[in-house]
């Protein structure tokens, strides 16, 4: 004897105030992520003014021979930084959202750009000021898009802008010009993004 399978239960459908939690819900983690994605801004825009600061200050200051230290050095403490960050966000979360699976992936990529177009540059005993200014505009402008967040989508512009100025500018000064567009590009927007209200 053939025992027939018994049908499977439906799913009763949400009342209208249970969908309307379940979307209130995700677009409250969606905010809650954003803020915290201004961590990855403020750490790489207080090492990288720093960086610039500092490459000014030496070359225009002193005779140091090697005062291109400290992009190398703090660029590889915000890696580690990053890193971490990025470790313990995965570990508390245990899940990752699209699109911050889309915001590691595109950064990392341009990452790789950034030390492509700093070794070419060095290589070519050009200032890279300029080409980096464009990758960091290219990553800030898509990622103020994609958040909706207009404060970096006008810091993604104002690299570009920045990165205009330094074709103008005296090689000398373009670590300044740099400087100021990550205190305007990265950390202004961080700070106003970490005190957004969810």
């Amino acid at each position: 004897m053939i025992q027939q399978e018994s049908p499977m239960p439906e799913e009763s459908p949400m009342l209208p105030q249970e969908s309307l939690a379940v979307i209130a819900a995700a677009i409250g983690k969606t905010k809650e992520n954003f803020r915290e994605n201004a961590s990855y801004f403020l750490l790489w825009g207080w090492l990288i003014a720093t960086a610039s600061g500092l490459f000014f200050l030496l070359h225009a200051y002193t005779g140091f021979r090697y005062y291109f230290l400290p992009f190398p050095v703090l660029a590889g403490a915000g890696i580690v930084g990053t890193l971490a960050l990025y470790s313990r966000r995965k570990a508390i979360a245990h899940t990752e959202t699209y699109l911050g699976y889309f915001f590691m992936r595109m950064w990392l990529g341009l990452g790789v750009g950034f030390i492509g177009v700093v070794a070419v540059s060095a290589a070519r005993g050009l200032p890279p000021f300029g080409y980096t200014l464009i990758i960091a505009g290219i990553g800030t402008l898509a990622s103020g898009l994609a958040m909706r967040f207009r404060p970096l989508t006008i810091g993604g512009v104002l690299f570009f802008i920045s990165a205009g100025v330094c074709i103008w500018m005296p090689d000398l000064y373009q670590p300044l010009v740099q400087a100021l567009a990550i205190v305007a590009g990265y950390l202004v927007p961080g700070y106003l993004l970490k005190s957004a209200p969810l």
